[in-house]
């Protein structure tokens, strides 16, 4: 039985695979023996967990947010929270060690591969093929930025608000601050401010300033809410039909962990078999046989794979599997045909016949 793995990928490892990608052109001539060996892929299933971290920090005035600003729902205490935006399977060819397979060419002719970095063919007689399939990832996020941490929150302290000792007096001073601001961007906006500002960017300079002003002093009340999305990819190479493994957890503090820590909520992965590969039959409905020193390609099965987390279906998707398929192969003489030699691409993530044609000489 083959061994399931999970591994969890940054999305900087992500990167570095993706612009690694190369290929390799294989001729089958005389040094060869008109012979080229490749491997077919095990289809691997990349779960992207797309999650969001939720920092809310109370402001030191939230008792008076109502009273002076009419808020009612300011932040009272401190949390932080993690929740799944989304998840995203990408599934992924990948080399299997024990499959080998040799394509043998008649001799004279040169016709030749194109393979991967990890010996997997993508095309045979064409280099006319797209390498990347992948699904578009969303990027990760720092948490946003608090407008008490802004350049601009320093200036809105007054000495009387700084040497106050009341909390209630320098709240008020502060929502009196927030008005002075409104005002004065009002003023600004209508032109009947004393002194208008120059010209048109020292307008939008000063414009910024005081909105910062604002946000940072209204932060004070509301108080203040972060966010950022963090990316997390496990590996998982199927095998039989599963209900109910549990790939990773997420915890409220640590985002995405491991499937044994006990701390977080786990994610369920439900593997169902639909179609398994079938090989071909002849008119007489018998198996056709491997033609001799074929070009191994797979007929891939198929299977629905489901996740759920906190009884949230998060993704019910059908994808081609290699493993649920069979190996067959394509009389090697149809890609030396001196009239309309064929060529074939693969597809990348089963092994199996993406598009097979002839060349147009």
């Amino acid at each position: 039985m083959r061994l399931k793995i999970i591994t969890f990928i940054t999305t900087a490892l992500l990167t570095l695979s993706a612009t690694a990608q190369s290929t390799q052109k294989l001729t089958a001539n005389k040094t060869n023996e008109y012979g080229l060996i490749y491997s077919l892929p095990t289809t691997a299933l990349e779960i992207t967990i797309v999650t969001e971290q939720v920092i809310k920090t109370p402001g030191a005035f939230y008792q008076y947010a109502k009273k002076y600003l009419n808020i009612d729902n300011p932040i009272t205490e401190a949390s932080e929270s993690v929740f799944i935006k989304s998840i995203i399977v990408n599934p992924k060819g990948v080399a299997n060690a024990d499959e080998h397979y040799l394509m043998q060419f008649k001799s004279g002719s040169t016709p030749y591969l194109i393979i991967n970095n990890e010996s997997l063919p993508l095309a045979i007689n064409t280099e006319d093929i797209s390498i990347n399939n992948d699904i578009e990832i969303p990027a990760s996020t720092s948490l946003t930025a608090s407008p008490l941490e802004s350049d601009a929150a320093l200036q809105v302290f007054n000495e009387e608000m700084l040497q106050s000792q009341s909390t209630a007096k320098r709240a008020e001073l502060a929502a009196a601050q927030i008005y002075a601001l409104r005002q004065t961007r009002t003023d600004l906006i209508t032109g009947q401010a004393d002194q208008m500002p120059a010209d048109g960017q020292s307008m939008q300079l000063i414009l910024d300033n005081i909105n910062a002003q604002e946000a940072a002093l209204t932060a004070m009340f509301l108080g203040v809410e972060q966010r950022a999305t963090n990316i997390k990819t496990i590996r998982y190479i199927p095998d039989a039909e599963i209900e109910d493994y549990i790939v990773a957890r997420v915890s409220a503090t640590d985002g995405v962990v491991d499937a044994n820590n006990l701390a977080g909520e786990p994610i369920y992965l439900t593997i169902e078999i639909t179609e398994k590969g079938e090989l071909p039959i002849n008119e007489r409905g018998e198996v056709k046989r491997f033609p001799k020193g074929g070009v191994a390609y797979r007929i891939p099965g198929k299977a629905n794979i489901r996740l759920n987390y906190n009884g949230i279906e998060m993704l019910n998707e059908e994808f081609s599997i290699a493993q649920y398929g069979v190996v067959f192969g394509l009389d090697p003489s149809i890609f030396t045909n001196k009239k309309a030699p064929a060529y074939l691409i693969f597809e990348p993530t089963t092994g199996a016949i993406k598009e097979l044609g002839t060349i147009n000489q």
